[in-house]
């Protein structure tokens, strides 16, 4: 299902300064479901295949309670991209909440403000939790008292935001000008901002109060556990905020890393956070991460091209995660 709300912080990011938020939940579909295949590309010419899903079916049961997992995709990416990782989960029994962050997703144009505003991503999960809550169609369904959050890349910094962890933009700043070949302090290829493009968006006075906001409390209360795979920017999260963390975070990542080196990202985070376990896969890359790569893709796109192939790191991933939100949740099958 989609639906859309209104984002206090979305005209800042988007550049067509719309206030919207989209919102893609992920469900369990009722076995009778007609479900169809998804992909991300042009209509015959798809780079990626996401899945089989059943649009607005009608949920599994009537009176079932669920566990909701709030989803944050990467730096540029989409809902739909990471759409293998919700609809797994969904067919195990969660209800997955997953947004496109505005003016930092691949739908969109990108806007240096969605690239800068990090702990926004945060707020776009809380807000489309309330929203879905909120919902007559999908907020029956859902159990708030088991509520987990994951992400991907970027995302995965939005899931330990949203598990408490806080924002420090000068501890950021200060290990990009000391490491400024790390992969996190390079131009993003899904962007190219420049430093001068940083400079000119940091003078507007709106986005001098936004960065006012940056270190607040910008975790959900109800989430009580965090997925993260292969995390980025954890030198913008305070070392403090890590090392007090008070849920339990399970992170993985793969080896080959060079987008969110993992020396400098989930490592880190993995020293720091106190109830913390890792999974590091053996000739895995960053963007393996998405979903799989359909011929046309192998073919035609770099990225695509892996060590390992993307349904065996899918299987992984998916498979910890449902034991990790199985027990942090209290779901018993």
């Amino acid at each position: 299902m989609h639906r859309v709300t209104a984002d206090p912080t979305a005209s800042l990011r988007d550049a067509q300064h719309r206030t919207e938020l989209r919102i893609t939940v992920w469900y369990p579909a009722a076995a009778d479901a007609a479900e169809r295949e998804i992909t991300v590309g042009a209509p015959g010419a798809a780079i990626f295949r996401v899945g089989s899903v059943a649009p607005d079916a009608a949920f599994a049961s009537d009176t079932e309670r669920h566990p909701v997992i709030l989803f944050s995709h990467g730096y540029g990416g989409t809902a739909r991209l990471m759409g293998w990782f919700g609809i797994a989960l969904a067919r195990d029994g969660y209800i997955v909440v997953s947004v496109d962050h505005p003016g930092n997703n691949g739908l969109d144009t990108m806007t240096p403000a969605g690239a800068a505003l990090w702990w926004d991503r945060a707020e776009d999960l809380r807000l489309a939790l309330q929203t879905v809550a909120e919902d007559p169609v999908i907020g029956p369904h859902m159990d708030l008292s088991r509520v987990g959050a994951a992400g991907f890349s970027a995302g995965g910094f939005t899931a330990l935001v949203a598990a408490g962890a806080r924002v420090d933009r000068a501890h950021f700043a200060r290990f990009c000008d000391a490491n400024p070949d790390d992969g996190v302090c390079r131009a993003q290829p899904e962007s190219n901002f420049t430093a001068q493009d940083y400079a000119q968006l940091f003078k507007r006075p709106e986005i001098q109060a936004e960065l006012s906001r940056a270190a607040d409390d910008h975790s959900i209360k109800q989430v009580r556990a965090a997925f993260v795979m292969a995390p980025a920017l954890v030198q913008a999260l305070q070392p403090a905020s890590l090392e007090h963390l008070p849920k339990p975070v399970e992170i993985m990542l793969g080896d080959l890393d060079t987008t969110a080196p993992p020396a400098t990202n989930g490592l880190v985070a993995i020293r720091m956070i106190p109830n913390a376990s890792l999974t590091e896969l053996s000739g895995v890359g960053h963007r393996d991460f998405l979903s799989t790569c359909t011929k046309l893709g192998l073919a035609k796109v770099p990225i695509c091209k892996t060590r390992v192939p993307q349904d065996d790191t899918h299987a992984q991933a998916i498979k910890a995660a449902e034991v990790f939100f199985d027990r942090q949740l209290g779901v018993s099958r």
